[in-house]
């Protein structure tokens, strides 16, 4: 009897251990699953704070084209440009909202938010899409970045395509047919070309192009759209005269410089929010590596066109300079991750030397481009996206080549049938008395600088 009173004892001492590994074991398990959560919603949030930083930093270009234009333009013309790039902004911001991201990202992102209403298509758009088989799971947010951050980031990159078109048209159009091409740029142009490629479409999966951050997605598809309309809008009265470019000067150089800054710091965004990624060593790593071969090639446009003025004219000419420091920006945007520095500022040297070159040859066809937005996002922003396959083992010559002729065609065929619609139904230029006078009184009544004599 005693013997068999002690059995339950030494059962339970024998087990004690196990009992206590077995506890650890969940312990332990339980700790590697919040790990694993923790580490999940790591990337999650710094992911979605690259986006919402790196976008922040792209409207803060908005800010930089319209002081660029501003100090570009006459006197005259500055209350009409920075009307029109606020409105561009805005509407931008709204057909892009409505019409454009859903374009640009078919299918899989059309019920955007992670909210139980479809977040930014509302519970109606997400009603539509469901009852035509068409939509995913809130929860599918979860794990990489918050759809928010994204299509704050994406709508940024729309804005500054249209930003380009402003600054070449200005001092002779009108604004409302600007602005109807605005929403049609913003809500169907630049969103159908960008899906070819950065929504998966035949661009990237049949040609393997790449274009990391837009040289041609972006920027010169502002540029085309920008020639198209120069095109058929014409150059402004007086610029031409037999075979002699008559230089009109800008009103404020002081503006135009600080413009140039402000695209320069908004371009780290731009490029080093392009990487889509924060959640790892690897991708900080990648971020800063983009961060200084953007930077770089700013500079090494810069000096390119600085010395390269100088040669030419026997005087550095200031606004050479700043569109240098921009084209290679663009330069660099295709591609800012692979080249090494030195690389990165010729790559930037380049297009300075392309801007030099390409606005008096712009001239000399009569093309006229008031801030030399065309050489600017167009040229360099082909040859940018060519300058790829130096540094890029992945990039082919053909691949690239072929998506900047595909792009280009579209972009300029569809821009040219547009501007000339608008032409023909709305009339694009302001009278000759308007133009002589000023679009800030003719068109908007009001004057940048009432207390100065117009020039």
């Amino acid at each position: 009897m005693k013997l068999k009173s002690t059995l339950p004892l030494v059962a339970v001492l024998a087990l004690a251990p196990g009992l206590g590994m077995a506890q650890e074991a969940a312990e332990a398990a339980e700790a590697t699953t919040d790990l694993a959560a923790a580490s999940t919603d790591s990337v999650f949030i710094f992911n979605s704070l690259l986006f919402l930083i790196g976008g922040f930093l792209v409207f803060w270009m908005a800010a930089g084209f319209c002081m660029l234009e501003a100090g570009l333009v006459r006197s005259k013309n500055v209350t009409m440009q920075l009307t029109k790039n606020i409105a561009l902004f805005s509407l931008a911001a709204i057909f892009y909202y409505l019409i454009g991201y859903n374009i640009m990202y078919p299918l899989g992102n059309w019920t955007i938010g992670t909210d139980e209403t479809g977040g930014y298509l509302g519970a109606f758009g997400v009603a539509v899409l469901e009852a035509v088989g068409v939509g995913r799971d809130a929860a599918d947010d979860y794990g990489y970045a918050s759809t928010g951050s994204d299509f704050f980031f994406q709508l940024m990159f729309c804005a500054t395509t249209a930003s380009i078109v402003s600054g070449t048209l200005a001092e002779r159009i009108k604004l409302w047919p600007f602005l109807v091409f605005t929403i049609i740029l913003t809500a169907l142009i630049y969103p159908i070309q960008a899906s070819w490629k950065w929504g998966g479409g035949f661009l990237d999966s049949q040609f393997g192009f790449l274009d990391f951050a837009g040289s041609t997605v972006v920027h010169s598809v502002g540029g085309w759209a920008a020639l198209a309309g120069a095109i058929v809008l014409g150059p402004r009265i007086g610029k031409y005269v037999d075979s002699r470019t008559v230089p009109m000067p800008g009103s404020n150089l002081a503006l135009a410089t600080l413009g140039t800054f402000i695209l320069w710091l908004g371009w780290f965004g731009f490029n080093g929010g392009s990487q889509l990624a924060m959640g790892t060593v690897g991708d900080v790593a990648d971020v800063s590596r983009i961060f200084a071969n953007t930077n770089t090639a700013a500079a090494g446009g810069a000096i390119a066109a600085l010395i390269l003025t100088q040669m030419l004219y026997g005087k550095v000419d200031l606004t050479m300079v700043l569109n240098g420091a921009l084209a290679g920006l663009v330069s660099i945007t295709a591609e800012p991750l692979t080249p090494s520095l030195g690389a990165a500022t010729l790559i930037g040297a380049v297009g300075g030397v392309i801007v030099v070159f390409a606005i008096p040859f712009l001239d000399k066809l009569k093309i006229d481009d008031v801030v030399g937005a065309i050489p600017v996002h167009l040229f360099a922003g082909i040859w940018g996206t060519l300058a790829v396959v130096l540094t890029n083992p992945d990039a082919t010559i053909m691949g690239q080549l072929i998506s900047i002729v595909i792009v280009g065609v579209f972009v300029f065929v569809v821009s040219l049938v547009v501007w000339f619609i608008l032409k023909g139904v709305m009339g694009l230029r302001v009278s000759e008395e308007a133009e002589i006078a000023g679009l800030d009184t003719a068109e908007l009544g009001m004057e940048a600088y009432p207390e100065f004599h117009r020039g």
